[in-house]
């Protein structure tokens, strides 16, 4: 009666019937790939909206206080980052302008109109850190040039160098591409300089160039500064109508907002509960069925002397093979879902070491947690009765 001799008859009852098996593994499975889709979908949410902020290339952010998300306007202004670079250990103070709602972009080839996302910089205090941009910054002083975002959904056109087309209604060349990609609000981005932006959105109220606000401004350091050290004297150092954040934070300031304030964050979670309820579901009547077919071995079992505890454990073990052998197929298909949906929808699904680590533990939880119910089935069987 050790522990080991357990691990025998838990694998025998598992693969006592192979077209059982299959069937249980087919179900358990099912619910598996529910959670790994709604999961994958959930984390490529997130990551595509961070990409924009993890392309800027500064140690310190500036950006409104009351910004809660980058695709919403609220800009501070411009000489705050005038008041920045007074700081010791500052380089340089860049702004960052950007624009969802009135950027109007016709297809190149078919004219059709799409809202794009549009960010602008100053070409001579670069920003990003996509090497495309930065080597483009030259033509991009030429006014009323954009460079496009290759990785943009389909329907947006084909981003040809030198192709003109309209964006805000007005005549726009294309003097270079870009890798960026969609998220779920944009379907893609246009880079473009200050100058451009302030002629294609000028003002609502005056009809003139807005050139005294920013949407985020991009501070990158001396060599040798502390970040954290720069960042408690632009806070003490600046009005409260700005905050100041290391990059790091910046990112995970979207990361929390798509996770938890934004819909689409809680309603991936949700759709992964259900799916570890729906698991639940499938993993108890696959084990109580189980228990109840083999109910005659364990009531031999306890009429022999085996104690409570060695059932218990041998009907865990057996819901855990359950969920490797439910895990294993599912993995696979999940990870060619993966692959077709991001090739389609250009978003980034894909199968990292932490989500795989994440439904398996989810899926374990889900077939002991069944395991666990189901056992009351073998803990209160009388032998006397079952004979």
């Amino acid at each position: 009666m050790t522990g080991g001799a357990s691990v025998p008859l838990a694998w025998r009852n598992l693969t006592a019937d192979r077209e059982r098996l299959a069937r249980s593994a087919a179900g358990i499975g099912f619910a598996v790939l529910l959670m790994f889709i709604q999961l994958g979908f959930r984390e490529a949410f997130i990551d595509s909206s961070l990409a924009l902020p993890r392309a800027l290339d500064g140690e310190l952010i500036i950006v409104s206080a009351t910004k809660y998300r980058i695709g919403h306007n609220d800009t501070f202004p411009r000489r705050r980052l005038t008041q920045a670079l007074a700081a010791d250990g500052v380089a340089e103070a860049a702004p960052v302008h950007a624009e969802w709602k009135r950027s109007v972009w016709k297809n190149p080839q078919t004219r059709e109109s799409f809202t794009m996302q549009v960010v602008a910089f100053d070409p001579d205090r670069p920003v990003f850190a996509i090497p495309e941009i930065e080597a483009a910054r030259e033509a991009l002083k030429r006014p009323d040039t954009v460079l496009m975002d290759r990785r943009g959904r389909r329907f947006l056109g084909e981003a040809e160098i030198g192709l003109e087309t309209e964006l805000a209604r007005r005549e726009v060349r294309i003097v270079g591409t870009f890798a960026l990609g969609p998220d779920f609000a944009n379907d893609g981005t246009l880079i473009t300089s200050e100058r451009t932006f302030f002629n294609l959105f000028p003002n609502l109220a005056t009809g003139r160039p807005e050139t005294d606000r920013v949407e985020i401004g991009v501070i990158r350091l001396r060599p040798g500064a502390e970040a954290a050290r720069v960042k408690e004297r632009l806070a003490a150092d600046l009005p409260n109508d700005v905050v100041v954040l290391t990059k790091a934070e910046f990112v995970e300031l979207e990361r929390a907002f798509q996770n938890s304030v934004s819909p689409v964050g809680p309603i991936f979670a949700f759709g992964t509960l259900i799916g570890f309820a729906v698991g639940m579901l499938i993993s108890y009547q696959i084990m109580f069925t189980d228990l109840s077919d083999h109910m005659p071995q364990y009531a031999t079992l306890k009429a022999i002397g085996y104690p409570n505890r060695y059932l218990v454990g041998v009907v865990l073990q057996q819901a855990v093979f359950y969920a490797l052998a439910g895990f294993v197929p599912a993995i696979a298909l999940a990870a060619a879902v993966f692959w077709a949906v991001g090739e389609v929808a250009l978003v980034p699904m894909e199968m990292g070491a932490g989500l795989a680590a994440l439904c398996l533990a989810l899926t374990v939880g889900m077939c002991v947690l069944s395991g666990l119910i189901a056992v009351r089935r073998v803990l209160s069987a009388d032998p006397a009765e079952v004979f």
